[in-house]
């Protein structure tokens, strides 16, 4: 017996020292729990995915992200600059690639996003009036809501119409349609995608004026006989400053108008960062602090990212008769956004599963809740 121990060692230490790479799904020869499956009973699973994860470039991603997810929003490819970038002209063969994807792996696919003031096609920066703008607004609604019917489970049917104060964001859209544009965004939606679920989607919204200010919205939309289904709250926050309190609040008070809560962009910055949030026009200056652990995450920060995420995890789990999903924003630390914003080339480490696709000492605490 001791041989046969003595061999298998020797054969593991063989291959890593080789540097073969370990199945997805396993590390070090364990086999690493399934999120999915250990929240099966509670709320989905999601992430978001990149061109070449859902076109299944990597067989061994491919299988990471099926053991791992259940629900995915695409990064990019759903939004309005690269699915409409002509006005008389649609792109839907990356889109219609995800689909296919989610089809084939049991993946939900949340659509991101209908109606967003950044990323919009080039065209729209020559639009002077009123009638132009709505004619976009209602032709890009319809055809894209309207094509993807049944096909995905959910839309962002509007993202960031609020500023951090609760008032409306000054956009295109609140500059030529008015107050009323993401009512009548929903209407369309509804119209259009009547299989499909329809949600607001925000960042910050945990936070009590925003969160105000969202209130105050999904009322109007309701008060118009509109259909509204949910209300995402991003979750991008900050290592050691995450805001519990108001986010168990804004469960609570989004839970109690009947809506779906749901956890849309979830990491948690571990660099510097002189604001909160997910405003993709904020840019900070690069400096010799900026970006201090590009040689590894410190243990002492890497034990409150996990104490985070396990207090994170609690309070879904305390509310998951309201919380319906939880989607990180990314699979991995080496595919997170963070890594190139607010900076550019930073070594960013918000999520459960580090560059290699192995879990953190985050992942263990989250799967830990429930064993």
């Amino acid at each position: 017996m001791i041989q046969i121990k003595q061999v298998v060692a020797t054969c593991m230490a063989g291959l890593l020292l080789a540097g073969l790479a370990l199945l997805p799904g396993t590390t070090y020869g364990q086999t690493i729990p399934s999120l999915k499956d250990t929240f099966k009973n509670d709320f989905g699973i999601g992430t978001a995915l990149n061109n070449a994860q859902f076109e299944e470039r990597d067989p061994q991603m491919t299988q990471f992200i099926v053991r791992q997810f259940n629900m995915a929003t695409p990064e990019n490819i759903m939004k309005s600059a690269l699915i409409h970038p002509k006005w008389d002209t649609y792109n839907f063969e990356p889109a219609d690639k995800l689909v296919q994807f989610g089809k084939k792996h049991n993946i939900l696919i949340n659509g991101h996003t209908l109606i967003w003031h950044s990323q919009l096609p080039p065209f729209m920066r020559g639009m002077k009036s009123a009638d132009s703008v709505r004619t976009f607004f209602n032709d890009h609604i319809k055809t894209v809501a309207g094509r993807f019917d049944g096909k995905v489970f959910s839309w962002d049917v509007v993202n960031e119409a609020l500023n951090e104060d609760g008032t409306m964001r000054k956009t295109v859209f609140l500059d030529y349609l008015g107050d009323d544009y993401v009512t009548e965004a929903f209407r369309l939606a509804q119209q259009a995608a009547p299989n499909t679920e329809l949600y607001y989607n925000d960042y910050n919204n945990e936070q009590p004026a925003k969160r105000a200010g969202c209130i105050a919205l999904i009322k109007k939309i309701q008060a118009a006989g509109v259909r509204i289904d949910g209300v995402g709250i991003q979750g991008h926050w900050h290592v050691g400053r995450v805001p519990l309190k108001a986010i168990e609040e804004s469960i609570l008070q989004y839970a109690a108008l009947g809506l779906k809560v749901m956890f849309t962009e979830l990491d948690i910055e571990v660099l510097p960062r002189n604001f909160q949030g997910a405003e993709v026009s904020q840019r900070m200056t690069a400096n010799e602090q900026s970006n201090p652990y590009t040689a590894g995450l410190p243990d002492g920060v890497q034990q409150q990212l996990a104490a985070d995420y396990e207090s994170l995890f609690k309070l879904f789990l305390k509310h998951k008769d309201k919380v319906t999903r939880v989607t990180f924003w990314g699979i991995n630390d080496g595919n997170t956004w963070l890594n190139n914003w607010p900076i550019r080339g930073r070594t960013n480490y918000p999520l459960l599963f580090d560059r290699n696709n192995k879990p953190k000492s985050a992942f263990y605490k989250v799967v830990a809740l429930k064993n």
